[in-house]
């Protein structure tokens, strides 16, 4: 027996995922290459492996989700939204310790933007598993 595929997502939920899945591959790229020394900024002190391996580990996790929320097949793409969410969840840590440790990154030069942007990843957890639901 096969399941019936639901009703596909509305368009503005079909636009958040793609651009969620857009920002995450160009994400991981720049982990690769251009912003790989402020990346190592986020990584934990706790974390043990290397700083850039981490970095290098985490954007092509990046770019695998991304390329997952644009490519993933509509069965999969609720699945792809949880990990997505999971991901977003399991690199605050990053955030949190670039906001202790004062560590300038991203134009985040004062306490005030380090804590301002861990504000942000809340809803980066909610688009991903919002933009990745289908309608039922």
């Amino acid at each position: 027996m096969t399941k019936q595929l639901d009703k596909p997502a509305p368009k503005g939920r079909t636009a958040a995922r793609i651009a969620l899945g857009a920002i995450l591959v160009l994400a991981g790229t720049s982990h690769l290459t251009f912003a790989r020394d402020d990346f190592r900024a986020q990584v934990p002190e706790f974390v043990p492996l290397k700083e850039d391996t981490t970095v290098l580990l985490s954007g092509v996790a990046e770019i695998t989700l991304g390329a997952a929320l644009l490519f993933a097949p509509r069965s999969q793409r609720e699945r792809v939204g949880g990990l997505a969410a999971a991901f977003f969840t399991a690199i605050f840590p990053g955030n949190i310790a670039q906001a202790i440790h004062h560590r300038d990154a991203f134009g985040l030069d004062s306490d005030a933007k380090r804590v301002g942007r861990l504000f942000g990843q809340p809803l980066l957890i909610a688009w991903a598993w919002w933009s990745t639901r289908t309608a039922k």
